[in-house]
């Protein structure tokens, strides 16, 4: 590098997971980075939407590149256990097909494999180490480039400038606005209620085996559904490791600084979702105790045992989130600003991978600005290859994420939708008879997590 270039420094707008597993990538490479982050402390969440978030083996394998070998063990050690089967079901709880083995045999490769991550508990591993480069109470409001430099703005006056800008900022994405200001988000059509209970003696025996320990997906008449999984982690009640855990997984956990800012105890998630035309109007606008009422009132024919558990569930967990996705673009021309995860390609929850992919982009990036950093390839012509690559891998996650939730489905009219869903259920029902049919079924869908791909 001459006297004349500027240091190499990268900074990230935003500290969600894609943000901050950058981060630890660049600083494992030894790179300069800093995170700006407009929340005013590491224990708020206002970002994050949902309680579970399921790590698949393309999101395992970018965290253990990115972050420091001991701080990927003790995320695994905090790990809630990974799902074994993942099941469809009508609203009387009747099973129309189940795959088992999803996630992979049990003792899996701790890397390639399936993860079930408490949402606050990631977010405060992927903090931890990071505290001398992550600034809180920094809103972005604008940047300015200039030259082989970029400076951010942020709203308390204050600035910060890099040779590159990473937009990390999520699905309202300031930088993106002002980055490329055609790139709309759509909404879905779709609403999400997500809530919790506790996963109590009573709550367990609510689930039949397969759901205790799977994922379950539960399709209903008028569109409605909801995805139902039971959180049991590796702590008792008081927060001290469960007989069995092992002395190094326990020995981790007492030394995770990260441990005392979060409450996790087992649980089980629940998400309810509907058309929101099917919905009451103002439904974004009620409160937690409102949605619980709500999703109590709409779920009031279904079986008795999933009744009782949303009866059972905290009714401040609830909250509302109106499910929207990007809308592809063409790519555009390559600057030293660049963008990851839902800043760029926020997709609909329908099959798991949102932030996967971030994690994906994360390390694919510090991979892209490792090698410029290094001479390998100038900065820009990193960027692009980077770009190109998340471009499309992200649209096509993005597409097909949407054609699993949209409004315009026909399942969600009040005539076809019925005949529709009595039509997909016979037609799972079949399957789940035809072993050739159920396991060629799980074979997509673990290839569509990215259990096939080597690395």
């Amino acid at each position: 590098m001459s006297a004349a270039e500027p240091v190499f420094h990268v900074v990230i707008i935003g500290a969600g997971t894609g943000g901050l597993c950058l981060a630890h990538g660049l600083r494992r490479a030894g790179i300069s980075v800093a995170v700006y982050e407009r929340d005013t402390t590491r224990t708020r969440d206002e970002g994050l939407q949902g309680y579970r978030v399921g790590i698949d083996p393309d999101g395992s394998r970018a965290l253990h590149a990115c972050l420091p070998p001991q701080l990927f063990d003790i995320l695994v050690a905090t790990c809630a256990r990974p799902p074994q089967y993942s099941n469809m079901l009508t609203e009387r709880r009747a099973e129309i097909l189940s795959t088992g083995g999803w996630a992979g045999p049990p003792g899996a490769d701790p890397v390639s494999s399936e993860k079930s991550v408490s949402r606050m508990t990631l977010r405060q591993v992927l903090l931890t180490g990071l505290d001398d480069i992550v600034h809180f109470g920094k809103a972005f409001t604008r940047y300015e480039p200039d030259g082989q430099k970029v400076t951010a703005f942020f709203a308390d006056g204050t600035t910060a400038t890099g040779t590159t800008l990473v937009a990390a900022d999520g699905t309202g994405s300031a930088v993106r606005r002002q980055y490329l200001p055609d790139a709309r988000l759509e909404d879905t059509g779709i609403i999400s209620i997500g809530g919790k209970a506790p996963l109590t003696a009573q709550t367990r025996a609510l689930l039949t085996p397969k759901m205790l320990h799977g994922l379950s997906l539960i399709l209903a008449p008028k569109g409605y559904g909801a995805v139902i999984y039971a959180m049991e982690f590796p702590w008792d009640a008081d927060g001290a490791p469960k007989t069995g855990i092992g002395s190094t997984d326990a020995s981790l956990i007492a030394r995770w600084p990260g441990l005392a800012f979060d409450n996790t105890r087992d649980y089980i998630t629940i998400g309810f979702a509907g058309a929101a035309k099917r919905l009451p109007a103002g439904v974004m606008d009620l409160k937690a105790p409102e949605l619980h009422q709500l999703v109590t009132e709409l779920t009031r024919t279904w079986h008795p045992d999933l009744r009782q558990l949303i009866a059972l569930a905290d009714p401040l967990s609830f909250f509302p989130i109106n499910i929207r996705t990007s809308v592809p673009v063409p790519q555009w021309q390559t600057t030293n600003v660049t963008l990851i995860g839902d800043a760029i390609h926020t997709m609909t929850p329908g099959r798991g991978v949102g932030a996967n992919t971030a994690l994906r982009d994360a390390r694919l990036l510090s991979q892209k600005l490792t090698a410029a950093r290094d001479g390998q390839v100038p900065l820009l012509a990193a960027i692009r290859d980077y770009e190109t690559q998340m471009i499309g891998y992200g649209f096509d996650a993005v597409r097909k994420s949407r054609k699993q939730m949209t409004a315009s489905n026909p399942i969600y009219t009040p005539v076809t939708g019925r005949a529709l869903l009595a039509t997909m259920r016979t037609m799972m029902r079949i399957i789940n008879h035809i072993p050739a049919a159920k396991n060629a079924m799980a074979r997509s869908e673990r290839a569509g997590r990215g259990h096939d791909r080597q690395n």
